[in-house]
């Protein structure tokens, strides 16, 4: 065989099954998309002229220096361009990471239910995945770093905001967090929510460690998930290991003038963050009138507690799906006694919550 056994071992999966998918199955498309936390608001009018300007010019490659996106990213955070690479969205990023970092039978540390993709990029070159459960529905920081001294992995992963709970930590216990880790291990803070995080909520961005590396993207508030354009900050030496292997033409000439057009539009973001917030209060309203108790998120989603185990909240989210409205759940006990809802205009939140009503009837039986 050409591949490797490790290749071979893998199963022939993808960490998320798309909406896409779905309706091929189902036969028809959804009537609502609110399950894959991007941002049905849309991006930036600026963004979409920026890009359509650049489209003209397609037929040449990006700057595989990412130059100007680079010094807008720094200077929004007040760094340098030495400190940030860009990259096809946090998931791209993290295939890096794990390329950079592992080499077969390295131990990583994360959460027992977080953000699959990352896992699939452990599996995916050697690494051996080592999970500590979440404890009342947030990543439980002090039995992450226990354990990270325990066994002293080569990565340890973060969330913060967290998905698929929504939830968050302040600043000063995701500090305390890295400093309880040991040196030799990397510290991944996956801050993709970043633009939704309360106050207090985020170090600033001149906290840097040795040891860390802080991820973002303009996938959720900035609403261009289809684009796939993302950045990773920290410390240059850590951060200029990122050149030695990535695609220096994998972001687009579209996507580096979208994303610095987004930079730009400051108002735009915060309109954005506002809509985002009012849907969220409706679709916490919508949990509570049926009967259900939403989580508190500091996200562009809810995740919703259905209130009894998994094969319930399965039944109630297959229900919704057969309704023509698209979301997810946690596929790992105990978080999958949740759904998790995206959140949408007005005229969607009404679907979901029309479907969600069939479905808890169905489901209840």
């Amino acid at each position: 065989m050409f591949f490797t056994p490790r290749t071979q071992a893998l199963p022939a999966t993808v960490p998320f099954v798309g909406p896409e998918a779905l309706e091929r199955r189902l036969g028809r498309p959804f009537r609502a998309r609110l399950g894959a936390n991007e941002s049905v608001f849309g991006p930036s009018p600026r963004v979409l002229a920026a890009m359509a300007e650049a489209a003209s010019g397609s037929w040449a490659y990006g700057d595989p220096e990412q130059h100007g996106l680079r010094e807008a990213i720094a200077a929004q955070l007040g760094l340098t361009g030495a400190h940030v690479t860009v990259g096809e969205g946090i998931d791209g990023l993290f295939g890096l990471l794990a390329q950079l970092t592992l080499d077969p039978g390295d131990t990583v540390v994360t959460s027992l239910g977080a953000y699959p993709t990352f896992n699939y990029h452990v599996s995916g070159h050697g690494g051996r995945l080592d999970f500590v459960p979440y404890r009342d529905d947030r990543e439980d920081l002090e039995a992450l770093a226990a354990r990270a001294r325990e066994i002293r992995p080569k990565l340890v992963y973060v969330a913060n905001p967290d998905n698929p709970t929504g939830s968050w930590r302040t600043a000063d216990e995701i500090r305390a967090f890295a400093e309880a880790v040991p040196p030799e291990t990397l510290v991944v803070l996956d801050e993709a929510y970043s633009d939704l995080a309360p106050a207090g909520a985020l170090p600033p961005a001149n906290w840097l460690r040795p040891n860390l590396l802080r991820f973002r993207t303009f996938s959720k508030a900035h609403g261009m998930a289809g684009v796939r354009v993302a950045y990773v900050f920290g410390e240059p030496e850590a951060v200029r290991q990122f050149d030695k292997v990535r695609n220096h033409f994998g972001v687009s000439r579209m996507a580096q003038a979208g994303a610095l057009a987004a930079l730009a539009d400051e108002a735009y973001l915060a309109e954005i963050v506002a809509r985002i917030a009012r849907a969220r209060d409706i679709l916490s309203g919508i949990a509570r009138d049926a009967g259900l108790v939403p989580l508190p998120s500091a996200t562009n989603f809810v995740a919703i507690d259905c209130g009894r185990d998994g094969a319930f909240a399965r039944r109630v989210l297959e229900g919704v799906l057969a309704e023509g409205v698209f979301i997810r759940m946690p596929g790992i006990a105990p978080l999958d006694r949740l759904i998790r809802v995206t959140v949408g205009r007005d005229e969607e939140l009404n679907l979901f919550a029309d479907a969600l009503d069939r479905a808890l009837r169905a489901a209840r039986g």
